[in-house]
């Protein structure tokens, strides 16, 4: 098995599940479903709209070109969704895109990452697929994250330098309450 492969696999599953999902969720937490769905003007997208887009692309791009199932995206109402989509609808489609995400990587073969796939017209490999989801989200994910800062007004101290990890502690204090 190819253990650069298998490493880029492997950091790839952790950043969609263990780095941009619970930022998302910490967002989407400290955020109303108006501010989820607020935007500053028309040629910008809402929070609910980049949500929207991001299972759009990381199930087209990864679950069904790269893991083979069946293509049903319709990317324009990923965009075009005006009407508010309830914040727990939103974190659950999130979820468990991410984790159709995490299972079509745990069983994908690292020596099959230059094989070819077709995806929205374009010929990539797999190992470009993928590469291409994890900036997409990233990018994305920023974006969700200035906007919750722009409508708290709030430092969402993502990061702390004093050796304690923020994300598993928001993520030990949102498990004791819910």
């Amino acid at each position: 098995m190819n253990e650069t492969g298998q490493e880029f696999i492997a950091r790839s599953r952790y950043h969609f599940v263990d780095d941009f999902l619970p930022k998302i969720e910490m967002a989407l937490a400290r955020l109303s479903d108006d501010q989820i769905w607020w935007r500053p003007n028309e040629h910008s997208n809402s929070i609910g709209n980049l949500v929207l887009h991001l299972c759009g692309n990381a199930r087209q791009w990864i679950v069904c070109g790269v893991g083979g199932a069946a293509d049903a995206r319709n990317r324009d109402a990923e965009f075009a969704q005006r009407e508010v989509v309830p914040r727990a609808e939103l974190r659950a489609l999130l979820t468990r895109t991410l984790n159709d995400v995490d299972e079509t990587l745990r069983g994908y073969d690292a020596n099959r990452l230059l094989e070819r796939c077709t995806i929205q017209g374009s010929d990539v490999s797999a190992l470009e697929a993928i590469l291409h989801v994890v900036e997409h989200f990233s990018m994305h994910t920023g974006q969700i994250l200035m906007l919750t800062k722009m409508l708290t007004n709030a430092d969402l101290a993502l990061y702390k330098f004093d050796g304690t990890d923020a994300i598993a502690q928001w993520k030990t204090d949102a498990a004791q309450t819910s």
